[in-house]
């Protein structure tokens, strides 16, 4: 009986995408992929400028020992929207920590949009994000992260396993933002109000690079109208926003219109959903 070393040793998916305007169209001008990670052809819903692209993850999950690496780079002036094309499933661990690492660059005018869906982790997951994005003078970065602990459709808790996530964003050397997090599976964190208070979905927003007034930050507060645990806070040329509840919709109507209000006030751009989310 053989065995299939990708199985046994885990995955080490890569994607290295490169953006760049040419004429005023938003290209993707390279793509290196590695299993199980690709990405769709580009598409343009909203016009040439802004390219929208959706990632695949063509295993259906990730498992202790898997490695996936995601580079993404835009040049000057290029405007990207990068989705996935479901929700991540982190499935129950071998006793191995499966790791994601991503690393962005956005260069002078160009601005990234990166709105992957929800990440699942099963009971018993060991998981670790780390994403570092480098952002040039004048460059605009909007990113959100949900996640949701246990299949609690199912009644299930996370009590098990643990979770790590690492995000940093510098620009030319300064740190603007650096958020580090770690939640333990157990029965005591589940419950704790310092760690999920029984609520098993967290979400962030960060939007980085411009200034933000008071005036936004208090609007960006009056768009939440849900039960969950909902947040704001004004960064250094942006702001957070911070989601604990139980919903994944609720999270999510909420950061999209976040998102859409950025887009109005700060991109010159209209609501745009990605089709992938209607399917």
């Amino acid at each position: 009986m053989t065995c299939n070393p990708q199985i046994a040793e885990g995955w080490h998916g890569k994607l290295n995408l490169v953006y760049a305007d040419r004429l005023n169209t938003t290209q993707l001008i390279y793509d290196r992929h590695q299993a199980p990670l690709k990405v769709q052809r580009p598409f343009y819903p909203e016009g040439q400028k802004v390219c929208h692209s959706v990632i695949l993850h063509t295993a259906g999950g990730v498992v202790g020992g898997d490695r996936l690496s995601l580079n993404l780079h835009l040049k000057p002036d290029a405007q990207a929207l990068i989705t996935t094309a479901a929700a991540s499933k982190i499935y129950r661990s071998n006793g191995l920590q499966a790791r994601q690492t991503i690393e962005i660059q956005i260069d002078a005018g160009a601005c990234l949009e990166w709105l992957p869906q929800e990440t699942i982790l099963f009971n018993g997951a060991i998981y670790r994000q780390d994403l570092r994005v480098e952002l040039a003078t004048k460059a605009n970065y909007l990113g959100w992260e949900i996640n949701r602990f246990g299949r609690s459709a199912r009644g299930e808790k996370f009590l098990q396993g643990e979770w790590r996530s690492h995000t940093e964003i510098w620009q030319q050397g300064v740190p603007l933002w650096i958020d580090r997090q770690w939640l333990p599976g157990s029965e005591e964190v589940f419950h704790s109000p310092h760690g999920l208070l029984g609520k098993p979905i967290v979400g962030s927003l960060v939007w980085v690079g411009s200034f933000m007034s008071k005036e936004i930050v208090e609007r960006t507060r009056n768009l939440w109208d849900g039960e969950g645990e909902a947040g704001v806070s004004q960064l250094q040329n942006g702001f957070l926003c911070r989601y604990r509840g139980y919903s994944t919709t609720e999270v999510r109507n909420w950061f999209t219109s976040v998102w859409q209000m950025l887009r109005v006030d700060f991109l010159g751009r209209g609501n745009c959903i990605p089709r992938v989310w209607q399917v």
